[in-house]
Order: structure tokens, then C-alpha cells, then sequence
């Protein structure tokens, strides 16, 4: 995309359809554009100014300020803004948590034909959160975002052909899915190609792939990388796990969640290991997770989910063209099965 020049050498015509990482120059001076273009009337420059402040992003942090540009916004129906403003009350970013409303707003941005807003709908769709649980109406909402290209959509249809979800399994259509997802930048859908590369054989690409995904990856997938790797029988993809797990807890936040007892024994045994390679971020944290994220395939244990991926790798072997491109010799670990690997949003 071409580069747009620094904020304060443009005007607010200029300002239309651009987005806030559009924009160069100082923080501080996007900032004051911004600002100036939403209380102008802009719904751009509204929605990009809720941005900033959520983030803190060259001004103070206010969530509540957030919320209420991103009302003035989503008021003119402005799709992006309808979206944010489902995240704060999912979130509870400046509001009460309220699912109902959050599902309202997505159902509104995914009206009309906002990938994101598709995405967070069927987020809340397939786990029945908000909403009545509706696997169908999910999958058309993936499916439409992922046409757009929407690398997260993309990971969780490859989800859906993976498991057998409202449709017949379909082993290579998932790992192409994943790939796709990958190559786009989705940290999840990196991290399920690695897991397909790994079972294949080609550790040397999947631990590429898994670097990738730790560049973007949330704290909470981070720690749940480091103990699902953790099980692997490769040498270095437990070293990721280490890795992985310095990495979260050098976030300066604490993960919540849930683990089962297995789970958390790897975990103290990963931590302690990553306490070799970053004792500074380790000492004084200590890590819970959350077991996430929309569709993740991870290094699980057992004799079912063994045989659960066996049979992917197998079948991707066996469909020719459009796999996974590396070796499709089918050994090493499984995934989590569908009770286990919850969705949720990131």
C-alpha cells in the first residue's frame, strides 16, 4: 500500500479512508489531526480518534472517551465504528461487559459486509455467547470474510473443514486454509500450518512459522504455545516452548484463565526452563492462561487425538496438490479435540 504522508502536512479531505497506521509522523501530531477531523464530523477521524485513545496511543488512554467517539460514530452508521463499539462491550473496554449488545453491534457491522464485524459475529455465534449458538450461520459469516481475504476467517474455515463442522471433513481444503491463514499474518493460523509441518516432518519450516506467529501473538496464546509445545518429541520445538513462555510473561499484564492439572504441571516445568533464558521477566510473574483462540490446532497428548491428526496428515498426503507442500509423512503429535480447544475472541 503506498505510504501516506505525515499528519500535519495533509488536510482533512486527505484524512477520508485512511486508517491511523496510515498515517506517519509523530504520535502526538496524528493525534491532534485526528481530533480536529472528528469534531469536524468526520467519521474516520471519530473512529480512528476511539482508536488512540483505547490504545493510549500518542494521548492518554481513556476507554470511556473511546467508547463514546466510537457511539458518535456507529450513530452514522459508520460500519467500523458499529464493530469497535461491539469490542468495548465485549470487552468491557469503557463499558460493562454486555454480550448482548456486543452481538448486536456486530450483527449491525456484519450487515453490511464488514469482514471484521462478519468475524466477531460468528465468533460469538459459534460459542453461543450473546447470541443462540449457531454453527450454520457462523460458517456462512466465515466464509464471507474470508472471501475478502480476512486472514482470521480464513484460519477458522480452515477449522471448520478440519473438524467436519456443518459440512464433510475435508483434511486438505483445512491445511490449504491454514496456509492461506499463515501467509496472511494470522498468528493462529501460523501457528496451525507449523503444527501440520511439524506432524509432516518438516520441523525446519514449522519452527519458521512459529517464530512468525510469536511476533504477533497475544500473552495468553503465547503461554499456551509454550505448554502445548511443551509435549512435542522435537527437541526444538520444546525450546520454542521456553521461548514462548519468556515471551509472555515479560508482557507487562497477567493472563487469565484456566488450565486442567495436566497442564499446569507442563507449565511449571516450561517456566522453568524459560527462567533460563529471561530470569529478569520470569521472577516476578507467574502465568495463568487462557486456553484460547478461534480454531487453534495445538500439540496435544492421547491416543484419540493422535489418531485424529494421523488421519488429516494421511488424507493431505493422499489428496495430492494444495496440502501443505512439505513432506506428508504423517508422525508425531495431535491436536486437541473439539471439547478441549474452546473458541474464543483474542
Amino acid at each position: 500500500m503506498q505510504r501516506q504522508p505525515a499528519a500535519a502536512s495533509i488536510g482533512f479531505t486527505d484524512l477520508r479512508g485512511l486508517t491511523v497506521d496510515q498515517l506517519t509522523g509523530p504520535p502526538e501530531e496524528t493525534a491532534r489531526w485526528l481530533k480536529a477531523a472528528a469534531r469536524f464530523g468526520m467519521v474516520e477521524g471519530q473512529t480512528a480518534l476511539g482508536q488512540i485513545l483505547l490504545d493510549g496511543h500518542g494521548v492518554l488512554q481513556d476507554r470511556c472517551a473511546a467508547v463514546r467517539w466510537f457511539s458518535v460514530a456507529a450513530e452514522a452508521g459508520h460500519a467500523p465504528a458499529i464493530n469497535m463499539l461491539g469490542r468495548c462491550h465485549e470487552l468491557g473496554w469503557g463499558v460493562p461487559v454486555d454480550l448482548a449488545s456486543a452481538a448486536d453491534c456486530y450483527r449491525r457491522a456484519s450487515k453490511t459486509g464488514l469482514d471484521w464485524g462478519q468475524y466477531n459475529f460468528a465468533n460469538l455465534l459459534l460459542r453461543g455467547r450473546g447470541v443462540t449458538r449457531d454453527r450454520k450461520a457462523a460458517l456462512a459469516l466465515y466464509r464471507s470474510a474470508a472471501e475478502q481475504g480476512h486472514a482470521k476467517s480464513i484460519n477458522m474455515l480452515g477449522r471448520f473443514m478440519e473438524e467436519g463442522w456443518e459440512m464433510p471433513r475435508d483434511p486438505k481444503g483445512a491445511a490449504d486454509c491454514y496456509r492461506r491463514a499463515a501467509e496472511a499474518g494470522d498468528f493462529r493460523g501460523q501457528y496451525n500450518f507449523a503444527s501440520l509441518l511439524a506432524l509432516s516432518g518438516d520441523i525446519a519450516q514449522a519452527k519458521s512459522w512459529l517464530h512468525r506467529a510469536m511476533e504477533t501473538a497475544t500473552p495468553a496464546f503465547l503461554t499456551l504455545m509454550s505448554v502445548r509445545l511443551a509435549n512435542s518429541p522435537e527437541p526444538q520445538l520444546r525450546r520454542i516452548s521456553a521461548i514462548a513462555a519468556a515471551r509472555a510473561a515479560a508482557e507487562n499484564e497477567v493472563v487469565a484463565g484456566h488450565l486442567d492439572v495436566d497442564d499446569r504441571a507442563v507449565l511449571g516445568q516450561v517456566m522453568a526452563g524459560a527462567c533460563e533464558l529471561e530470569a529478569k521477566a520470569l521472577a516476578a510473574r507467574r502465568v495463568a492462561v487462557d486456553e484460547d483462540p478461534h480454531g487453534c490446532v495445538v500439540f496435544g497428548r492421547g491416543d484419540v487425538e493422535q489418531r485424529h491428526f494421523h488421519e488429516l496428515l494421511a488424507r493431505v498426503a493422499h489428496a495430492g496438490g494444495g496440502g501443505i507442500g512439505h513432506g506428508d509423512d504423517p508422525k508425531g503429535v495431535g491436536v486437541v479435540d473439539e471439547q478441549r480447544l474452546r473458541v474464543a475472541l483474542e
